[in-house]
């Protein structure tokens, strides 16, 4: 996906809010954000979205001296999930359908996204939570995904953001209860930015108990494949199945040849008119490999 001229406004707002984040200082603040707007005024509208975010970040972090800006956000929304863990757990196992309840509260996990707005209330992920498990989705996508996970070797999950990963890991737990063993590789970014999931984060989620765990290599908060490492560019093309949440990653792997799927929550007003989707709707996508 490109990017378009609206995507320049968030840039400058991401830019401030991280700033303000790590820093009361208004000449760092003034700095960055005269910083921000040389990096967007060269920018290429032929990169996707994620491109910006990843340039305007490691000014920040070189300006600051703060390499990781959003840690105790990221560590406090893996501890809120992780704490109500066992609550949802029930939510899954008493369900009909565990599979599409565990789906749905994977979608809801992706409001956690600092990227779209600063703030979040830990009252607005359990509002989402309550959206999401009623919410209407696309049946003929699930029942598409739940028969493609059946016959998939290995599937690579993309994830997100800390605290949502809490919520992948209990998807990737539903989907390991199916009929067969299969291989699950998730994958987290290389570097920190934002409240994207690292390494760090998939471990105190505990998604590295559950499955393999690799880095992007890169830290733009999506999958860049020409800034990928060789090993993420090999699991993905030796999958058989790409499972990619949130918007980034939509962003940057809506062109992927491979029989992908899309999970995520629209919050910008961009996407909603990239994926066909309205604003705030929970979306499952199926993006088959010809396409």
């Amino acid at each position: 996906m490109k990017t378009y001229p609206d995507c320049i406004p968030c840039g400058v707002r991401q830019a401030l809010e991280a700033s303000r984040l790590v820093s009361d200082d208004p000449v760092l603040h003034e700095r960055v954000l005269r910083e921000t707007l040389k990096i967007l005024s060269k920018l290429d509208y032929s990169l996707p979205p994620p491109v910006i975010a990843s340039e305007i970040h490691r000014l920040i972090r070189r300006l600051s001296g703060e390499d990781d800006l959003y840690r105790e956000a990221k560590k406090r929304f893996n501890s809120f999930v992780l704490d109500r863990l066992d609550r949802f757990k029930s939510m899954i196992g008493s369900s009909p359908d565990p599979f599409e309840t565990a789906l749905r509260l994977a979608l809801a996990g992706n409001v956690i996204d600092f990227g779209v707005r600063g703030e979040l209330e830990e009252s607005e992920v359990e509002d989402t939570v309550r959206q999401a498990l009623t919410a209407e989705l696309d049946s003929a996508a699930i029942q598409a995904l739940r028969g493609s996970l059946q016959h998939s070797r290995k599937t690579v999950y993309v994830g997100d953001n800390a605290g949502e990963i809490v919520f992948d890991r209990l998807f990737i737990e539903a989907i390991l209860e199916g009929p067969r063993p299969r291989e699950i590789v998730f994958m987290v970014r290389g570097e920190p930015i934002l409240n994207d999931a690292t390494a760090e984060d998939a471990s105190q989620a505990g998604l590295d108990k559950l499955c393999r765990v690799i880095v992007t290599g890169d830290g733009a908060p999506g999958c860049l494949l020409d800034r990928c490492s060789p090993e993420c560019r090999a699991e993905l093309e030796s999958s058989d199945l790409v499972i990619a949440k949130g918007q980034g990653n939509y962003e940057t792997l809506s062109e992927l040849e491979k029989q992908t799927f899309f999970l995520l929550k629209v919050k910008c007003a961009i996407i909603a008119r990239d994926i066909g989707a309205q604003l705030g709707e929970f979306v499952v996508r199926q993006k088959p490999r010809s396409s």
